[in-house]
C-alpha cells in the first residue's frame, strides 16, 4: 500500500475535480466522431507488463488504424516489474493504463482519483497448475502450493475460504518451473498463456484451473484513467474504448498485424507462444465470454463489481466504507456494443 499512499500524498499537491462527463454527452460524441475533422488526438496506453499476447488488442488497433479511424494518435509503452502503472498515470505520464479491480479498489480506498472505463477480459486468467492427477481444487487441500507475493493479497484468501487451504501449505513462487517439475505434489500459480506454455514445451502433463470457472470474480486487462480525463476529454475516452475493443474483436480474427508489433516492443516473444495465448483466450472466452457474449467485448456491470468489492471487504483486502462505485463507469461501455 506504500505505493498508493505516495501518489495519494503527491496527488493532493495537484487540483483533481472528480466529476464524471454525462452518458448522455460521451455517447453524443463517440456517434458523431466519424463524421468529425480534427486533429488526432495523441495518447499513451502503459500496459501491465511486457508486450505479449493479452495486450493483442491495444496492439491490433495501432497497427490496423482503427485508432487513427477514431482520430487518435496511440502510442503503446511497455509495463514491467520495476513499472508503477498507477503512479505515472497519475503524474500525467499516461493517459491510460491497462489495470486490475484490486489494483483500482485500492486506489479509490486511498483517495486517488482513478477510474476503471472498460475490461478487456471479462475475467482473470489466473489459475492453478497441477499434475495431471489432480482432478478439482479440493484434491489440492494440504499439498505444497506455490503462491508470488501478489498472490497472497488478491486469489489466495479467496482459495483458502473456499477450499480450507491453510498458509502453512504455500511456498513462494519464484517465476521458476522446475519444483513444479520435481515433485508431483507441487501445485503453482499460473496463467493459461505462460506457465501452461512452458509445461507443455518440457511436456510435462498438467491440469490447470481457472479460478474464474469457481466463481473468482474480478475482471481483467481493464482499461484505468483519471477522473480528471474523464471530466475534460469524454468523447476522447469514448473514442479510445470503442476502438480499443475494435482492436480486440479484430486481433482474435487475425492476430497477425498485432503480433508484429507485440514482437517489435518484446524481441523475447516467439510465434509459438503469441499463437499459443491467442488460442488459450480464444478456449477461454476471456474476451468475448461473459457479459460480453450478450452486452459486447468490453462489458461490465454493477453486479460483478459488487462482487469483487464483497470478497475483498470479507477478506480484509479493503476497508467497507470505501465506495466502489468510484473504481468504474459503465458509460462508455454501456452503450458500445462491440459484438464478438
Amino acid at each position: 500500500m506504500s505505493n498508493l499512499l505516495c501518489v495519494a500524498r503527491w496527488l493532493r499537491l495537484a487540483r483533481f475535480l472528480g466529476v464524471f462527463a454525462s452518458t448522455a454527452l460521451a455517447s453524443v460524441f463517440m456517434t458523431a466522431w466519424p463524421t468529425a475533422a480534427r486533429a488526432d488526438d495523441h495518447v499513451t496506453l502503459l500496459t501491465s507488463w511486457y508486450a505479449q499476447a493479452e495486450h493483442g488488442g491495444f496492439y491490433q488497433a495501432v497497427a490496423t488504424g482503427i485508432y487513427k479511424k477514431y482520430g487518435l494518435d496511440v502510442t503503446i509503452r511497455m509495463g514491467g516489474p520495476q513499472v508503477n502503472g498507477l503512479q505515472l498515470l497519475a503524474g500525467g505520464q499516461a493517459d491510460f493504463i491497462l489495470g486490475y479491480d484490486f489494483q483500482v479498489l485500492s486506489a479509490v480506498e486511498a483517495k486517488i482519483p482513478v477510474t476503471t472505463v472498460a475490461a478487456s477480459f471479462q475475467f482473470d486468467p489466473q489459475g492453478m497448475l497441477t499434475h495431471d492427477d489432480v482432478k478439482t481444487l479440493a484434491d489440492l487441500k494440504g499439498k505444497t502450493i506455490l503462491v508470488a507475493g501478489s498472490g497472497r493479497t488478491s486469489w489466495w484468501p479467496w482459495l483458502k475460504a473456499k477450499y480450507g487451504y491453510s498458509d502453512a501449505q504455500a511456498r513462494p513462487y519464484t517465476f521458476n518451473l522446475q519444483p513444479f517439475y520435481a515433485d508431483r505434489d507441487v501445485a503453482m500459480q499460473a496463467y493459461p498463456t505462460s506457465e501452461t506454455f512452458q509445461a507443455d514445451a518440457a511436456h510435462v502433463k498438467t491440469h490447470f484451473f481457472l479460478f474464474a470457472d469457481a466463481g473468482y470474480p474480478p475482471y481483467n486487462t481493464t482499461i484505468v484513467t483519471m477522473r480528471d480525463t474523464l471530466k475534460h476529454k469524454p468523447e476522447m475516452v469514448a473514442r479510445f474504448v470503442k476502438a480499443s475493443m475494435e482492436g480486440w474483436k479484430s486481433y482474435l480474427n487475425d492476430p497477425a498485424p498485432g503480433n508484429a508489433l507485440i514482437k517489435k516492443d518484446n524481441p523475447q516473444m516467439s510465434d509459438a507462444q503469441l499463437a499459443y495465448g491467442v488460442a488459450q483466450m480464444k478456449k477461454l472466452r476471456l474476451v468475448t465470454g461473459g457479459d460480453a457474449a450478450t452486452l459486447g467485448i468490453g462489458a461490465m456491470t454493477d453486479a460483478r463489481w459488487k462482487r469483487t468489492y464483497d470478497y475483498m471487504v470479507e477478506a480484509g483486502l479493503l476497508k467497507s466504507d470505501t465506495d466502489y462505485r468510484n473504481a468504474y463507469t459503465l458509460q462508455f461501455v454501456d452503450t458500445l456494443k462491440v459484438m464478438p
